[in-house]
């Protein structure tokens, strides 16, 4: 507490001697009511109540001194318009009536430090000063005039100067309205509690920017801001804005100096060309230097490059642009929501120095704007500059435009009188004037009724404030365009809460309608995901999903399910095409080309031996073991068919069943008659006794009890595992997917093919070394030697097979190359088979039936001691029966 009030006594301290050295003149008699006339560098208007007002009349100085040039809008003008809304309160009978406002108006000098100083005027009156020790000559106390008291202050219009005054004026409790400062600090209404504005918050011009940029398709942007207040927190505030929306970045934020050294605004330049995409620059800063700005961009021949997207100090601003026309070409700005006053407009209009002396400053604007000098002693020779004759006119000899923020000066204004009238209305009912409640205003009462106030401003909008002062956001969006080489700021578009834009009728420089881009990144292609910049949301890499990916969303790729592959542009998954071994295939076609044949040959074997069933050939061929043969051979030719045709449950069913069962059958038959041969040539050795199980039946019985072998295994594995089809997706797993496939096949693996067939390769191998155990027999004995050479092809065929159907594993045509193989090799058993044990038997029945008669019956111990002891001789040399015992042998065998 001590702390605080030693401050407050320090800052009171050097309030009273910033006015003690000012002065305040003595006491003299009361000017009339609503006079003007200057007062240390101010507007000084008389009333019942006063009301300060801040305005730039000047521009920044330089070289040291304060002020700088006159400006002429931003000035001038609002001044004016605080003067013509003063003038129409007080005329008003509904308004404060029988109460006239007065005016103590500062100029700024667009300096928040110059502003300060000035603005210790307003708070004159609220300081204290001891004049115990002060004594005239005569030795009286002095009389000493009481400046006016200050209730209100319209101003200031910088954002900065406006919080360099708030500072001061809320420790006095004097309430601030301004017609012109954006700064989102001001917002604040712990630290500005006493500050309301007439114009929005830059928070909602912010907002209004982003969603510009953000319907320009842009996403890549600078900013650049005036050193201060109104420029950092308006960039500080679209920064914000844009990483919570998330769909704009900032490539780099610019800040010009208070005091740029020459060459600055060029470095500023050079700055921003380093990132070069980022055409399009948000500019919060005061339009000294948005001008300065263009200038050097015209210098570093950047005409046409940057697209300036100017903030309400921009506006529809002539001067920022006047003489750059070409380098502001295609430049967005936004400015509070306004109409043009026209009742301002004919005031303003008819200003004259004689009844405007009120102004002090209205003189020099006079000369600026009519170039012209009112003393002779300022025109020099040789110069074209004229005097100033007082007949001149504003709008007839000069050019006019009312400038932007005269509405919300008005509307300050009048915020002030109706918080006033309702202040006057509640605390002095009925009376007249000023009654004692009111005098002197309270200013945190009337805080509390400029905050309620609820009235149709000057153009017609609400004028309302929320809870932080801050009046809602309304804006107009211009561009600067060139038609037919003449420049205008043109409307394309409002925002109020939400943006409404024209984008169809904006011009960009140039005058091309085309959209200018300004983005970090292109667009990836459809199938390539975002690589984000670490620390940069709108700067990506695009990286293609490759292989089964697919475009999963803006940043990810994902991997397509196992039946499904990519689209051509990897945007989305598609089902693999499924394939199957098709009857019209060229790796269809030979195999089943092989089994007709074969088929059909077996066919014509069957015929003929049931034909001549009897006959000695059928007969000596072992009738029984023969057809059994044949229905093997014919089942090998049968199962080419089976694999060709599409697999489905009975498909596969028949796969298992007969693929193996052919060849059992065959080759169990060929064995049994083997071993037959085998036992009897081996008994034959021993004795002239005949060996068991030789008979016909008995053959049978051998035979189907080696194929029942054959059947069991089959069931086993039907239990075990139920057949059916299935879709292989990953056997023409390419890597390129556009070749993938997916197989249609049973469910019989290499492993399950080879145990399949692997009871039949043990019957062919038994059956191979009985043959290679009877080669020793006379050679027209039966059938020792063509059943040999019938194993021997066999053997040489699937050692053949084994190779070419593993080895292919891995090829892409993998089933076609399999499948044809493994039918091939079957039908080609067959068919060694078919060809070396029947087709002679079969030329001799139809072609030489003269050799198909029956020979000399004998006892069967004749015939096997015959044949064995021939077969003794023919070891011996140039002996050789003539085979009539060998032939007699197997008829007599037939006929057990």
């Amino acid at each position: 507490m001590s702390g605080g009030y030693f401050c407050m006594e320090r800052l009171s301290f050097c309030l009273l001697l910033s006015a003690w050295s000012w002065g305040w003149a003595p006491g003299g008699a009361a000017k009339p009511k609503g006079q003007g006339y200057p007062h240390m560098n101010s507007i000084r208007i008389d009333g019942d109540i006063t009301l300060g007002g801040l305005f730039p009349v000047h521009g920044r100085g330089v070289e040291g001194k304060a002020c700088g040039e006159l400006k002429k809008e931003k000035g001038i003008h609002r001044l004016e318009a605080m003067l013509f809304a003063l003038d129409r309160i007080n005329n008003d009978p509904d308004l404060l009536p029988n109460i006239t406002l007065g005016a103590r108006i500062l100029d700024t000098c667009s300096r928040d430090t110059h502003a300060l100083e000035q603005s210790l005027t307003f708070v004159q009156a609220l300081i204290e000063k001891d004049s115990t020790e002060v004594r005239c000559v005569n030795g009286g106390p002095p009389i000493i005039t009481k400046p006016e008291r200050v209730v209100g202050v319209i101003g200031a219009s910088g954002s900065s100067v406006s919080i360099m005054v708030a500072n001061i004026l809320r420790l006095f409790k004097i309430p601030q309205i301004s017609y012109a400062s954006t700064a989102p600090d001001l917002s604040d209404n712990s630290r500005y509690d006493f500050f309301s504005r007439v114009v929005p918050s830059d928070t909602y011009q912010a907002q209004a920017m982003v969603d510009i940029v953000k319907a320009l398709k842009w996403n890549y942007v600078s900013t650049l801001a005036s050193e201060g207040s109104y420029g950092e927190s308006g960039v500080e505030a679209f920064i914000q804005k844009s990483r919570e929306d998330g769909a704009v970045c900032v490539a780099q934020s610019v800040k010009i100096p208070r005091e740029p050294k020459p060459g600055e605004f060029d470095k500023i330049i050079r700055r921003l060309l380093e990132t070069s995409h980022a055409r399009a620059v948000i500019i919060f800063a005061n339009e000294d230097d948005i001008r300065r700005v263009l200038e050097a961009a015209k210098r570093a021949n950047q005409t046409g490059h940057f697209i300036w997207m100017g903030s309400d100090s921009w506006g529809s601003k002539i001067s920022p642009v006047l003489h750059l026309e070409e380098v502001a070409e295609g430049s967005v700005t936004i400015l509070p929501k306004r109409v043009s006053v026209k009742g301002f407009d004919r005031y303003f209009s008819s200003r004259t120095l004689d009844n405007n002396r009120r102004n002090i400053w209205f003189a020099e604007f006079w000369e600026e704007n009519f170039h012209c000098k009112l003393s002779r002693h300022a025109l020099k020779k040789g110069s074209s500059i004229k005097k100033c004759t007082n007949r001149e006119r504003i709008g007839q000899d000069s050019s006019y435009e009312q400038e932007g923020k005269v509405q919300f000066v008005i509307d300050a204004v009048y915020a002030m009188g109706h918080a006033l009238h309702n202040m006057h209305k509640n605390l002095c009912p009925g009376k007249v004037g000023l009654c004692p409640r009111m005098d002197p205003v309270d200013g945190v009462e009337l805080l509390k009724y400029i905050r309620n106030v609820n009235f149709s401003g000057i153009a017609g909008t609400p004028v309302t404030f929320n809870e932080n002062g801050d009046a809602p956001g309304r804006y107009d969006i211009y561009q600067y365009q060139i038609r037919n080489s003449t420049p205008e700021y043109k409307v394309i578009g409002q925002w109020t809460d939400h943006l409404h834009l024209k984008v169809e009728s904006m011009l960009w420089p140039g005058g091309g309608s085309q959209l200018p881009s300004s983005i970090c990144s292109l667009p990836c292609k459809p199938g390539e995901r975002k690589k984000l910049v670490k620390g940069i949301p709108c700067c990506w890499h695009c990286e293609r999903c490759d292989g089964y990916q697919y475009q999963l969303d803006e940043f990810h790729c994902k991997r397509c399910h196992f039946n499904e592959r990519p689209n051509e542009n990897h945007t989305s998954c598609t089902p693999i095409p499924i394939i199957k071994l098709e009857w019209s295939s060229p790796w269809a076609v030979v195999p089943v080309f092989i089994a007709i044949v074969g088929i059909i040959a077996t066919l014509f074997v069957v015929v003929t031996f049931v034909r001549y069933n009897d006959t000695p050939i059928v007969k000596a061929s072992g009738r029984e073991l023969s057809y059994v043969l044949l229905t093997g051979i014919f089942l090998c030719y049968a199962t080419t068919f089976l694999m060709i045709a599409e697999p489905d449950l009975s498909t596969c069913s028949l796969r298992r069943i007969f693929l193996g069962l052919g060849m059992s059958i065959s080759y169990a038959a060929l064995l049994t008659k083997t071993n037959r041969i085998y036992r009897i040539f081996e008994q034959g050795k021993k004795s002239v006794s005949a060996p068991r199980f030789i008979s016909p039946a008995s053959q049978l019985v051998i035979t189907f009890s080696l194929i029942s072998l054959q059947l069991v295994g089959v069931c086993i594995w039907f239990i075990v595992d139920p057949s059916h089809s299935v879709i292989d997706y990953e056997d023409q797993r390419t890597t390129n997917p556009h070749f993938a496939r997916g197989i249609l096949k049973c469910d019989i693996s290499d492993l399950s093919l080879i145990c399949l067939l692997g009871y039949s390769m043990l019957l062919m191998v038994t059956c191979t070394v009985y043959a290679i155990k009877t080669r020793g027999v006379p050679e027209t004995f039966n059938e020792a030697k063509p059943i040999g050479f019938t194993m021997y092809t066999t053997c040489i065929v699937w050692l053949a097979f084994i190779p070419i159907f593993f080895g292919t594993s891995q090829s892409a045509e993998k089933m076609y190359i399999q499948t044809t193989t493994l039918t091939i090799s079957v039908s080609l058993s067959a068919s060694v088979s078919l060809g070396m044990l029947y087709m002679p038997k079969v030329y001799i029945i139809l072609f030489h039936p003269e050799q198909n008669v029956p020979k000399r019956k004998r006892s069967l111990k004749a015939v096997v001691t015959a044949a064995t002891m021939s077969n003794k001789f023919s070891q011996k040399g140039g002996f050789r029966p003539n085979g009539e015992a060998k032939s007699e042998l197997c008829e007599n065998l037939e006929t057990q």
